[in-house]
């Protein structure tokens, strides 16, 4: 479980195409100390699982569903990532609750600086739209961030200088893919009255 707070801006160092996979090493000293094997650390919002570790990097196998339903199989060598650990029990949920699941992809539509903040508008897929509400949450690369406006495609969100700085949101250009993961508590709501509305009349 993870909060949407990047802990770290990462680099990816190598790529290994495996056809069907791909392995994937990681620069990331600040999340990898005290890290080990099998452990989970959240790359642009999901959640991979460690396998070696050495000299602050890290390297993580990544299988093809992950690779169709994310952005992560357009990563390069060089290529900026958002890292975070999962929080430790007992810890500040400073975000929101993010399972590093990707829902769905979007893209940086534009962008609209300001002088203290930057207004992101970011494509939404058809089948998430219900699931996106002004003043919710959404993660979005695995920043943890509030809902501006919510359309029928796209949503906005606000970004201050903080997030610009230490993620990479604030490198991210029209037509840049993003990884999005809604609110998994709006996903259960929809279930459990989904649920309650077949039920037969007693």
């Amino acid at each position: 479980m993870f909060t949407g707070i990047v802990e770290e801006l990462g680099e990816v160092t190598a790529v290994d195409n495996l056809g069907d996979s791909c392995r994937f090493r990681l620069r990331g000293p600040l999340v990898t100390d005290g890290a080990k094997h099998g452990d989970s650390i959240a790359v642009n919002g999901v959640c991979l699982t460690v396998v070696d570790l050495a000299d602050g990097e890290f390297t993580a196998d990544v299988m093809a569903e992950t690779l169709n339903r994310s952005s992560l199989g357009a990563l390069t060598t060089g290529s900026r990532v958002n890292l975070e650990r999962p929080m430790a029990l007992g810890g500040r949920l400073g975000g929101h609750i993010v399972q590093g699941h990707v829902d769905g992809r979007g893209a940086v539509v534009e962008r609209k600086p300001s002088e203290n903040w930057e207004i992101v508008k970011i494509s939404l897929p058809a089948e998430l739209t219900r699931y996106v509400v002004e003043k919710g949450s959404i993660t979005v690369d695995g920043v943890s961030l509030t809902v501006v406006d919510a359309g029928p495609d796209y949503f906005t969100v606000s970004l201050i200088p903080t997030t610009l700085e230490a993620t990479t949101l604030g490198i991210k250009g029209p037509g840049d893919p993003v990884n999005l993961e809604v609110d998994v508590i709006a996903k259960y709501v929809e279930r459990l009255l989904g649920d309650r509305a077949e039920e037969p009349a007693p």
